[in-house]
């Protein structure tokens, strides 16, 4: 174990949509060496399966899968949370294999009361009735991720640091800022009517720690963030919840060369063999 890896008890992860041009991979493979978790919650949108038919699956993502197989064959409990972006898994639900299962949900009991965590979709009305335009407005944040990449690069060249085009429309637009305000509050109302301590929640990109009060009572609100934008992440240690995201964990390191083999595509026929054969290897060991 290298010697600054963290042993955490669990770690929530979420949305970070691989198979997708705006995936921080590197830097997520990064985060996900510096830990040794006991237990990992995959909270939905893992892999992007809508974006499948581009054929765009660089290695980097594929050695993201490769860690989350790595820990599953050390023994480590993953849990895989159905999201919307992945919800061809979801008849999959109640399966099983060694220490990885694939859910719609997760009820842990903790020290100081339980916790529900979920993707969150099931909250969207546009997700519920109207899949088409979800899916119209997938492909225009797609759309803005390749531009912002597009930005970034040119801000690079002139010695500049990166920018969030989407986060920066998510936190003026005041549509985007009631829909993540609804989200929230909603979320907290229904786990205070079930005496939850915690409600955790991936789904609209939006990291967040926070108690929701209403008139029957307070929660603990939490939501994992993203691997697009926000780069962040839930950890539980030692009976304490943290949120934590990779600006602040690697500040001190160097930044993150690119990886030559970034751009190499996988082809959707060949991503399905790989994935087949690590799933495999990891059966055999």
């Amino acid at each position: 174990m290298p010697k600054h890896t963290r042993e955490v008890d669990l770690i929530v992860l979420s949305d970070l949509h691989l198979g997708t041009y705006g995936c921080r991979a590197q830097e997520l493979l990064q985060y996900m060496k510096s830990v040794k978790p006991k237990r990992v919650i995959l909270n939905g949108d893992i892999i992007d399966i809508w974006q499948f038919k581009k054929s765009y699956f660089p290695k980097t993502h594929m050695k993201v899968v490769k860690q989350l197989m790595s820990w599953i064959a050390d023994g480590v409990q993953v849990d895989y949370i159905t999201g919307n972006h992945d919800e061809m898994l979801r008849k999959f639900n109640g399966f099983e294999l060694g220490s990885f299962k694939i859910c719609n949900k997760v009820m842990l009991n903790l020290p100081d009361g339980k916790a529900w965590i979920f993707h969150g979709d099931v909250f969207d009305v546009t997700m519920k009735y109207s899949k088409w335009l979800a899916k119209l407005g997938a492909v225009g944040y797609d759309t803005l991720i390749m531009i912002n990449i597009f930005v970034n690069w040119c801000l690079k060249k002139l010695g500049k640091g990166r920018i969030s085009l989407s986060k920066k429309i998510k936190n003026s637009v005041k549509g985007a800022i009631k829909f993540i305000d609804d989200f929230e509050q909603t979320a907290a109302d229904i786990a205070i009517d079930n005496n939850y301590e915690y409600v955790i929640c991936g789904h609209i990109h939006q990291p967040q720690k926070r108690v929701i009060e209403n008139e029957k009572g307070a929660v603990n609100y939490l939501n994992s963030g993203d691997w697009i934008e926000n780069l962040s992440a839930l950890e539980y240690h030692e009976n304490t919840w943290k949120l934590v995201n990779h600006e602040e964990l690697f500040q001190k390191l160097p930044k993150i060369k690119p990886d030559p083999e970034e751009d190499l595509i996988l082809e959707t026929d060949h991503l399905f063999e790989k994935l087949v054969e690590e799933f495999n290897l990891m059966k055999v060991s």
